[in-house]
């Protein structure tokens, strides 16, 4: 017998999600990656040199269970939950605007080779869009005070205002990137 997997309805998934934030604001936590991240950078001394890793990382181990879910639940999302697909059902003119900025066989996979293979990570253009992009992003997730889950997942559902303007601004961010700067990229 042969099963054919879906993702989760988003009736399923939308309440769970509440629920799990619910419970994360009812015992006063919240929920965001960039924290995880300052706590393994306490964790491994980083306080002794820069005052911002300096806090009581012990009162976060908690979060890092985050950590580990993703990096579980990303495997077993893999290997156990995937449907493995020799076609995306993509647009025509998905496919012609993709096929114009470089990229062949689109629809054939899920990430395109030409972004996602070692011989892009490690080509010049890859090495620098990786340090340049890992800076941006580090720096953006201090300036707005927290990373896109954090704010679009905890902080608009605590109806918090820097939250909602943080996750414009990284819609905005996000639009100027593949309609502006992507095209001179690539």
């Amino acid at each position: 017998m042969e099963y054919i997997l879906e993702p989760w309805p988003w009736y399923v998934t939308g309440p769970l999600l509440a629920i799990i934030m619910f419970t994360l604001l009812y015992f006063g936590r919240t929920f965001g990656m960039s924290s995880n991240l300052r706590t393994l950078c306490a964790i491994s001394g980083a306080g002794k040199r820069v005052e911002f890793f300096k806090f009581d990382w012990k009162s976060q181990r908690w979060n890092l269970v985050v950590v580990l879910g993703a990096i579980l639940g990303g495997f077993i999302a893999h290997y156990l939950l995937s449907n493995p697909t020799t076609h995306i059902n993509l647009s025509e003119t998905t496919i012609k605007d993709l096929n114009a900025y470089g990229f062949n066989n689109v629809g054939q996979s899920l990430v395109p080779p030409e972004l996602f293979s070692w011989d892009a990570v490690f080509s010049l253009k890859g090495i620098l869009i990786l340090i340049v992009g890992g800076f941006l992003v580090g720096f953006g997730t201090r300036y707005a005070g927290g990373c896109t889950s954090g704010h679009a997942i905890t902080g608009l559902s605590s109806l918090q205002l820097p939250s909602l303007i943080a996750v414009i601004g990284f819609f905005a961010g996000g639009l100027i990137m593949i309609h502006l700067i992507y095209p001179i990229l690539f």
